[in-house]
């Protein structure tokens, strides 16, 4: 994996700027104003697409005619009543009866239609390269998202009758939203340690990366074996540990686990220079030593969410090279170990993105949450920024605040140099699926992994696609159990025992059996209501050698440090 981190420490720069500096600064500059995306990468994609436009010209023309088929269409609508078009599926900005009146109808049809003569555009040149078609068409719909009327207070019938109705009441109520959302306000009536990551426990371990948490048993037996949860560090551990009553550490120590969790460190400028290796040697590795020094010589079931899953997926390869036994299970949550479809997160990783990306965590030293949460955003701009708007500043509505929404406010950063490497090897190059990721200078194979693995995918994911996660069948041939849950990244891994309208499909392929692809699977697997968990829960218990009395908190060497939830979730 090449080096990008700069030869000389930028705590102690030059008297006078190198040109490379001046550029890393001018980026960062930039960023402010493009969301964090390289101008170049939407320029090449553009300048792409215009060599082959102006090289098809009978093809180019042909969008001309393709146009005035659209206002044919409009037309029809317009004289004949029905509409021409209709939303795609999921698209709610046209859902109140407003839009099927005129003239709301008319303008909402003539938007849908150019909405998709627009995208047609983008993806009309033949040669145009796939990341680039994606590219430009994914800029594209950004302008339309951002120019749809239901986004104009005087073109929006709810927002109309709204004003109307309140004597304007909803847009100063909508101001006083937006304030506050501006000033970094968080929902308020959660605290971290109140009723958020409020399970009963103490920070056990502690170095420069990690807080080791061990919380108190509340059974009078415990399963053998110990569970140690890896969560991602792009977020607080706490979306584990939420409210008591859905938090999977709280239900899990309830079934007669003793659990142990990671707390990420939130990094700051100090440590723009860890590495990725860095968390796997000094975070999952060194939680690993102290679970085993707390519990014994006994076994451990590794459990990864999201980017902690891929990190654990890692370490649990290189043990395996190393004969290292010390594992009982792997569980992976929404984590993904093959890239090659990681969904429209690809449309943010190119080499140009990822060297005008590493510029400004240079200069910064990391990518703030803000940054990061906006990619994430852009993905699904109607319903996660302008739908939003709409509601909160147009309509003056506000959702009643709950656990998620204040975890979700609670953002963490990333290392410059770790970030640039897991995006670089992982997501550019998929090197841990091809077998080119190197730990300790040698290639990891994760056919290695000798352990029963139980995958979780969930069916609306934009971050992690189960599709990806599915990849994992094709990459080790042991004993895997996959479910598929109802929901999306956070609230389908979130999914406590009694919450109406979930389900689940699951099913084993065992140790050299063959694998379907995902649609089969899918259409072959009876989907169960109720949640994932009491599944999982069974698959550890099948697991288990048998029940013992709790293990004391803390051993010689690992002395309780403070109480659960320590300290580095506290950092802002």
């Amino acid at each position: 994996m090449p080096d990008r981190t700069p030869v000389r420490d930028a705590a102690a720069p030059s008297p006078v700027p190198t040109p490379a500096e001046l550029d890393q600064r001018l980026h960062a500059w930039q960023s402010q104003f493009t969301g964090g995306r390289s101008p170049s990468t939407t320029a090449l994609a553009g300048l792409d697409w215009a060599v082959h436009a102006a090289n098809s010209p009978f093809q180019t023309a042909a969008l001309g005619r393709s146009a005035l088929t659209q206002w044919q269409r409009l037309m029809e609508a317009f004289l004949g009543g029905n509409p021409a078009i209709a939303p795609m599926p999921g698209d709610r900005r046209f859902l109140h009866p407003g839009w099927q009146t005129r003239p709301f109808d008319l303008l909402q049809q003539a938007f849908l239609l150019g909405e998709e003569w627009w995208d047609s555009v983008a993806r009309s040149q033949p040669g145009v390269s796939a990341p680039n078609e994606r590219i430009l068409a994914f800029t594209v719909r950004q302008w339309l998202d951002m120019m749809s009327p239901s986004n104009m207070p005087f073109l929006n019938p709810e927002v109309i009758e709204a004003t109307r109705t309140t004597g304007g009441r909803n847009l100063v109520v909508g101001i006083g939203n937006y304030l506050r959302d501006r000033s970094g306000e968080a929902p308020t009536g959660f605290t971290v340690g109140g009723n958020l990551a409020a399970t009963p426990g103490k920070v056990v371990f502690r170095n420069d990366l990690i807080e080791l948490i061990q919380y108190a048993p509340t059974t009078p037996k415990v399963g053998a074996e110990p569970v140690l949860i890896v969560p991602a560090w792009i977020m607080k551990y706490y979306i584990l540990d939420l409210s008591p009553g859905n938090s999977l550490i709280r239900w899990l120590v309830g079934q007669g686990r003793t659990v142990f969790a990671i707390s990420w460190r939130n990094p700051g400028p100090e440590m723009k220079n860890v590495s990725l290796d860095d968390y796997r040697s000094q975070g999952v590795m060194a939680a690993i030593d102290a679970v085993e020094a707390i519990c014994g010589d006994v076994k451990i079931h590794a459990t990864g969410y999201c980017l902690g899953g891929t990190l654990l997926t890692i370490a649990a390869a290189t043990m395996a090279r190393e004969n290292d036994d010390r594992l009982a299970s792997l569980s992976l949550f929404a984590a993904q170990t093959d890239f090659t479809e990681a969904g429209e997160l690809q449309l943010f990783i190119t080499e140009d993105q990822l060297d005008f990306l590493n510029d400004i965590m240079q200069t910064q030293g990391f990518l703030s949450s803000e940054q990061m949460g906006g990619a994430f955003q852009m993905l699904q701009a109607n319903d996660l920024v302008w739908s939003h708007a709409i509601r909160d500043y147009l309509l003056g509505e506000r959702d009643s605040p709950n656990d998620l929404m204040a975890w979700n406010t609670d953002g963490t950063r990333m290392p410059a140099r770790m970030h640039i490497e897991y995006l670089t090897s992982l997501f550019l190059h998929n090197d841990l699926a091809e077998g080119r990721f190197m730990v300790a200078g040698r290639p990891l194979a994760l056919d290695d992994i000798n352990l029963p693995i139980f995958v979780v995918g969930t069916e609306r994911d934009h971050i992690a696609p189960w599709h990806s996660v599915f990849k994992l069948h094709l990459l080790n041939d042991g004993e895997l159990t996959f479910v598929l849950t109802s929901g999306g990244h956070n609230a389908g891994i979130v999914s406590e025992p009694g919450h109406p309208r979930h389900h689940f499909r699951i099913r084993v392929r065992p140790r050299g059996g063959h694998t379907v692809g995902p649609n089969e699977w899918e259409q072959s697997t009876v989907a169960k209501d109720g949640s994932w968990w009491l599944a999982w829960n069974q698959w550890l218990d099948e697991r288990t050698t048998g029940r013992i009395d709790p293990p004391q908190m803390g051993a010689p060497g690992f002395l309780p440090l403070c109480d659960a939830p320590g300290t580095y979730v506290r950092e802002g």
